[in-house]
This record gives C-alpha cells, sequence and structure tokens, in this order.
C-alpha cells in the first residue's frame, strides 16, 4: 500500500488526502490549525461569510428603489438598518469551525490520519511532525501563505490589522483605511463600506484591482465612489502608524490619510520557510514560493506541492486541482495536466466579478486574435426587475471557428453565472453550441446567450 503524507490540510491538502485514500493510499495529513486550513479558519470562508453579511445589508439599503421602506432606525443609520458586529463576526467564526469539522468527518469516515502538528520534511522520504517520524512513498506539501507584513506597518491587532485579525474587532470600525487595492483589498474594502464604515481606500495603480478586467475594476470603483468610498489612486503607502484613538497612514508623497483603523491587504508570502525543503532538494523561486511543475511535482523525487505555498493562482480551486493531480500522478492515474487558461477566478466584491479564459489585455495587446461582445446588464430584463443597474457579460471567441475562448461577467452572483462560460471553455464549445442552449427567460444568464448570439457569424453571404 502506498504511504502518502500531506503537510497542510487546507484545499490542496484534503482534496488531496481524500482522492488518496478513494484509491487506496494510506494517508496521513499534517495540520496545525485544523481541518481546512487558513483557507476555512481564517481567510476564504470567514471573509465570504462577511461579505455575505454586508451584501444582505446592502440589498437592504437599496430597497428603496424597489419601493420598500424601513422606517423607526436609529438616528444616523440609513433606514435604520445596522450591523451588529459582534454577532456577525461571532456567526464567521462559527461557520469556518463548523466547515472544518464537516472536513475532519469527512477525512475519518475515507479513513484519513489526521495529525495535529506542525511539518517539516527532513528527507523526501521522512516528515517530522513533533516528536513523530514518518515515513512515506509520496510527500504532498500544501503548506499555504501568511499576509505579508511592512516594517513600516506592523499590524497589533488592534487599530493596524491583516484580515485574520478583523473578526476579533469588537465594534465596526468608524473610519477604516484599507491598504492595497488588489482583490482581497477590493473585497474587504466594500464589505466594510456597506456594513456601515467610512473607507478610504489607498491604491499605489491608477486604478483599482489593476490585474483584473480594467472595465470590470472601472465599474466596481463607480460603484464604490457612489457608496461614498473614498478612492485614492495613485498613492503608495509608506508607513501606518497608531494614533492615540486611531491611524494615519502616511503616502510616499508625503500626504495623509486619518481613520479609526487600518486593514493591510498588501499581498501574501509562502509558508515555506523552516521546513526543511530545500534541504530536501526542493526547489524555490525569489519570493519563496516551490517551482512546480503541471501535474505539481517538485525537483525533489516522490515531492510534490500544491495550493498558494506555490505561488500558481492562489485560488482554493487551484489549489484542490493541484492537490488532486498530484494524487493521480502518484499513483499512476490518468491525469490532465493544469490548464491555466480554464482556471474561473471571482472577486466577491458587491457586484461580483467573474472571469475564465484568456482576457481582453492579451486581445488589445495583439497576443489573441479574438472577437469581442459586451452586454450591459442594465438591458437585462430580470436585472431591471431586481434593480441591478451595474455590471455586463463579456464574451470572447475565434473570429473564424467561433470557439469560446473565455469571457467576464460582472453581476450580483457572477460566481454561479460564470460557469456556463466555464464550461464553454472547458469543452471548446462554439458561440452557436452557446446560443442555441435554452436559458431561462426572465434570468441573468440569458445575457450569456444573448452575447453568444451577437458573435455568431452569417453562414450565407449577404445580400443573397
Amino acid at each position: 500500500m502506498t504511504r502518502i503524507v500531506i503537510i497542510g490540510g487546507g484545499p490542496g491538502g484534503y482534496e488531496a488526502a481524500l482522492v488518496a485514500a478513494q484509491l487506496g493510499a494510506q494517508v496521513t495529513v499534517v495540520e496545525q490549525d485544523g481541518p481546512g486550513g487558513a483557507c476555512v479558519l481564517t481567510d476564504c470562508v470567514p471573509s465570504k461569510t462577511l461579505i455575505a453579511t454586508s451584501v444582505r445589508k446592502q440589498a437592504l439599503l437599496d430597497a428603496s428603489m424597489l419601493g420598500v421602506h424601513f422606517t423607526g432606525g436609529p438616528d444616523g443609520d440609513v433606514g435604520g438598518v445596522i450591523a451588529d458586529m459582534p454577532l456577525v463576526n461571532k456567526r464567521v467564526k462559527e461557520l469556518a469551525q463548523a466547515q472544518s469539522a464537516d472536513i475532519a468527518a469527512r477525512l475519518a469516515a475515507e479513513g484519513v490520519e489526521v495529525v495535529r502538528g506542525a511539518g517539516r520534511l527532513v528527507d523526501p522520504q521522512v516528515v517530522r511532525a513533533g516528536d513523530r517520524t514518518i515515513r512515506a512513498d509520496v510527500v504532498i506539501v500544501a503548506t499555504g501563505a501568511t499576509p505579508r507584513i511592512l516594517p513600516s506597518a506592523e499590524p497589533d491587532g488592534e487599530r493596524i490589522l491583516t484580515w485574520r485579525q478583523m473578526y476579533d474587532l469588537e465594534e465596526l470600525p468608524e473610519h477604516l483605511i484599507v491598504v492595497g487595492s488588489g482583490v482581497t483589498g477590493a473585497e474587504f474594502a466594500g464589505a466594510y463600506r456597506s456594513l456601515g464604515s467610512e473607507v478610504t481606500l489607498v491604491s499605489s495603480r491608477d486604478r483599482m484591482m489593476p490585474n483584473e478586467d480594467a472595465d470590470a475594476a472601472e465599474v466596481l470603483e463607480e460603484v464604490y465612489r457612489r457608496r461614498g468610498m473614498n478612492v485614492m489612486g495613485r498613492s503608495r503607502a509608506e508607513s501606518v502608524k497608531r494614533t492615540a484613538d486611531g491611524v494615519v497612514v502616511t503616502l510616499e508623497d508625503g500626504r495623509t490619510a486619518e481613520g479609526t483603523h487600518c486593514l493591510m491587504t498588501v499581498g501574501m508570502i509562502p509558508n515555506t520557510a523552516g521546513i526543511g525543503l530545500q534541504e530536501a532538494g526542493v526547489t524555490l523561486d525569489r519570493g519563496g514560493f516551490i517551482q512546480v511543475d503541471k501535474v505539481s511535482r517538485t525537483s525533489a523525487p516522490g515531492v510534490y506541492a500544491a495550493g498558494d505555498c506555490t505561488g500558481v493562482l492562489m485560488l482554493a480551486s487551484v489549489a484542490a486541482m493541484q492537490g488532486r493531480i498530484a494524487v493521480w500522478h502518484a499513483l499512476g492515474e490518468a491525469v490532465q495536466p493544469l490548464r491555466l487558461a480554464t482556471v474561473a477566478s471571482n472577486i466577491f466584491t458587491d457586484p461580483e466579478i467573474a472571469a475564465v479564459g484568456v482576457a481582453q489585455k492579451a486581445i488589445e495587446a495583439g497576443e489573441i486574435e479574438a472577437n469581442v461582445v459586451k452586454l450591459p446588464l442594465a438591458t437585462n430584463a430580470r436585472a431591471k426587475m431586481q434593480g441591478f443597474n451595474d455590471g455586463f457579460v463579456k464574451l470572447f471567441c475565434r473570429p473564424h471557428t467561433g470557439i469560446i475562448l473565455g469571457g467576464v461577467v460582472v453581476a450580483p452572483g457572477a460566481s454561479e453565472l460564470i460557469l456556463a462560460v466555464s464550461v464553454a471553455v472547458q469543452q471548446r464549445l462554439t458561440v452557436d453550441q452557446l446560443a442555441h442552449t435554452f436559458a431561462v427567460y426572465p434570468a441573468l444568464s440569458g445575457s450569456i446567450t444573448e452575447a453568444a448570439r451577437r458573435l455568431m457569424q452569417p453562414t450565407t453571404p449577404s445580400g443573397i
């Protein structure tokens, strides 16, 4: 029986463990925080729970557009809709623990051994966990990553915080300054603005989310500004200092921004230091990320890696697929290498931003030839009924064959809507095939099939 030891119990680790157990391997997972790892306990699950709460509150605040009004609320709060932060954060933490417990139960049911502790490679076939030494035929490293800390902005857990510390606050921040306008910064900034905080978003670039679709980022920034958020573009933070009753953020150009709290969202660093990787022959890049190939192999024989510690698209779905691929390859099963072009991603802002396949910037740069269509969400009947005015559906296809190359959806529930485009990209469907697929009417998904119809090319020459 093949013995597999997995260091890390996040998506890359526990999904690999489940596949390995189902294929008959003897599996041990070494995890120091709990089943699900940081993804479930402190990062993805808690943040999306908080965001779900903020979206619900924003819907209540926007209900007046549909003729629904709230009265009798406390003075100073729009419509009397307030966020009870102790209760909100309690639910966030309890839900994370419940999800972790569900994962633990699933692992136990499949016969996976879970060892609580920090794992370390002694050599490519030996893992040390506390005072226990575990021999393995295959090792999978899935240790994740940690919020990057700037020396000039050391978190104190009270006023200067990482996102992992936000759920310990007893009150809603009066004025939250978010440093970093990437995906994490944009998500938390939008969530706390909807929950009732005054928010200042400090972006070092000329726009929010510079690595995402430019049209999508423009829509979101417009929504944020309309909701009262102060978005400071081209404003790189130099330092963050605590004051008597708040924080002051100093920018490189000498300007300052003052608030009651500061949330630092300036990237992630891999959890790869001090666990014996290089000593075991595992190659790391300059940023400390584990270098892997398309089937999750590292440079050390028998050692694989998955998840954020590899730096390959820091998404839970990618981590899970990397872990599964590692197991399939290690056990000699049929396996397809990881195809990043088919990875769907979502930004859990309000509205959400989902994308899959090629990016428009690649098309504009001449790297890929494609036809593009963009439909505003405001023309969709269901969007009108629900009062959704912001967003769009964008679809890309090859000019002659009509094969769908990718797309972007900016809408409430974009994370669900993108699946249709993901299937089309994965299966190399054409716009004709997608256009001939029934969509419910009225439904937001109708904009996807409508976009496909607009990309269809006539088979008969004009004038005949």
